[in-house]
């Protein structure tokens, strides 16, 4: 049985350890080649969105400034261009986190769907402020893959927390 927004199932705590490790994966996600192509998701704003709703005393907008500079240096972009994308998302998602946990994960996506289309459109700002060109309406198409991935990302970051410490059949949770 999978946990849900209705279930009684009790998460564990998530490990500091794996919240780094899905941080610096997503990174390297998004220094991959690929990431040029118009349909490619923003890796790192999708797991720093999912952990800033999920776990925000561990996650915030500190995390989500080192983890902007870092694309900023990577992709050659305006210094802080996606460092202040990601600590205004970082800043919504923990804002929105107590609500949008009481709804399943459609709902859920159709939350964040403004977050990432905000977030794309203040480092599309910022580009074209610097003068850089207009990449064309394509551009809208990351925040929508990158909307269509919540629910799958949140069942394989969550996957972790729903192993018991120890097993026992008798138990009821």
């Amino acid at each position: 049985m999978q946990a849900s927004h209705k279930s009684s199932r009790i998460l564990q705590p998530v490990r500091p350890w794996f919240i780094v490790l899905s941080l610096f994966l997503a990174l390297l996600l998004n220094m991959l080649p690929t990431r040029q192509w118009p349909a490619m998701p923003d890796w790192v704003m999708l797991v720093l969105c999912f952990w800033s709703v999920r776990e925000w005393r561990k996650v915030s907008m500190g995390w989500a400034f080192v983890l902007g500079l870092a694309m900023d240096v990577a992709d050659g972009a305006a210094l802080g261009q996606h460092a202040l994308a990601y600590v205004l998302l970082s800043y919504g998602a923990t804002s929105l986190s107590r609500r949008m946990l009481w709804f399943p994960l459609s709902l859920q996506a159709l939350h964040v769907l403004p977050l990432f289309v905000l977030a794309q459109g203040i480092q599309l700002l910022i580009r074209m402020m610097a003068g850089g060109d207009f990449p064309g309406w394509e551009f809208l198409l990351s925040p929508l893959v990158t909307t269509l991935l919540w629910a799958p990302i949140t069942l394989l970051l969550l996957a972790p927390q729903y192993r018991p410490v120890e097993r026992d059949e008798n138990r009821p949770i």
